[in-house]
């Protein structure tokens, strides 16, 4: 059972919203643990909680379209209030309250959100953007480091 899941969503062709799953890219390539999960995907799918029921933590990273570019914010998540089906937008809470109605267990999970800038087509990141990418992953790879340790 992997004790960390990473979920890096958004779509790579659209500029800054690209964030999350560039993240995941290059989180993928500086880490690897047998304990860590890492997926990078467009966009979240009721298939991700299969893997979030095996996992301890779940680290969701995502673009979002306000705040100040150049940053990242970190939000606990909590599942989402009781619903009886999904639609055609999955949110992390919304995953998190199927995975415990399908699997009785609720990993802890965060939200890492990027504010961007530009999410016009394109394959690149605004310079800010770029930066809080690195920075996120930076303290991302230091926080999994240091939690190996501690193993």
């Amino acid at each position: 059972m992997p004790h960390t899941l990473i979920v890096g969503y958004g779509n790579s062709l659209r500029g800054d919203d690209g964030a999350g799953y560039i993240a995941a890219e290059l989180l993928r390539g500086r880490l690897h643990d047998p304990d860590v999960e890492i997926l990078s995907q467009q966009q979240l799918l009721p298939e991700l909680m299969e893997p979030m029921a095996r996992a301890a933590h779940v680290v969701f990273i995502d673009a979002a379209v306000s705040g100040r570019a150049g940053k990242f914010n970190k939000i606990p998540l909590r599942p989402a209030p009781a619903c009886s089906r999904f639609t055609h937008h999955a949110t992390p809470e919304s995953l998190l309250a199927g995975v415990q109605r399908l699997y009785g267990h609720t990993p802890e999970a965060t939200l890492y959100t990027i504010p961007g800038r530009n999410f016009e087509l394109g394959q690149e990141l605004t310079s800010s953007v770029r930066r809080a990418v690195n920075e996120l992953v930076d303290r991302l790879e230091q926080e999994l480091l240091a939690t190996d340790k501690h193993r």
